[in-house]
């Protein structure tokens, strides 16, 4: 893997400066912003490759700043939170992040799944570039894009790779389960509602309502 650049967006300096030395000491450059305003303006500058974010931001909460950078980057995104509940980590997962860790963390974990994420990030692969993937529907594997009728649709990393891994797979079905295990991650520990929302979204970007199918009691199938 090629050396990656990661941004850190925290608040709490010493937690900034040890997820810094780590990731640093694993390879990886590494940029830290201190607030939401500075963070939106080093990813920017930087253009990251993963943006570690925490959700109690002194300016703009973590969800928002979630939010922005999916809108206008393509880059996976990892919530790093003190709130455990099922019911905020689906509000981040809404929010277009890609991952979420639970403060407090061991740093073996974060490097971990970053390494995971980013893997599958560069690994998805199969379609060519342009290719029609559905009616109105086409992918460019090299610009990581969807376009539907000509124009982009903005999707998050995880719901790309999950459409794509539905496009490779056409008329079988899946379970919650294992999709989960094979976008994200064998070791996510994420509740299976995760995959519903995923669907919903791609559902209404994609236009692929009645493709997207639900195999009521067993889980998901894309039929062509």
């Amino acid at each position: 893997m090629d050396q990656k650049r990661i941004l850190v967006i925290e608040d709490e300096k010493p937690i900034a400066d040890i997820l810094k030395y780590g990731f640093e000491k694993e390879g990886f450059e590494v940029a830290c912003a201190h607030t939401g305003g500075s963070g939106l303006e080093k990813a920017e500058e930087y253009e990251p490759d993963m943006v570690l974010l925490d959700w109690m931001l002194p300016d703009i909460a973590g969800v928002d700043v979630c939010r922005m950078l999916t809108e206008r980057y393509n880059i996976p995104i990892i919530m790093l939170t003190a709130r455990g509940n099922v019911e905020d980590k689906l509000y981040g997962l809404e929010s277009g992040a890609d991952d979420y860790i639970t403060k407090p963390f061991d740093l073996r974990e974060v490097v971990a799944r970053v390494r995971t994420i980013l893997r599958r990030f560069d690994r998805v692969r199969g379609i060519r570039q342009e290719e029609p993937a559905a009616e109105g529907l086409t992918v460019s594997e090299q610009e990581r894009m969807v376009y539907r009728n000509g124009e982009a649709v903005e999707l998050t990393p995880k719901e790309y790779d999950l459409l794509i891994y539905f496009l490779k797979h056409p008329r079988q079905v899946f379970t919650r389960v294992i999709l989960l295990e094979q976008i994200w991650g064998y070791d996510y520990a994420g509740d299976t509602r995760t995959v519903d929302i995923h669907i919903q979204r791609l559902r209404r970007k994609t236009g692929l309502g009645d493709k997207l199918v639900t195999v009521f009691g067993v889980g998901y199938k894309y039929v062509p």
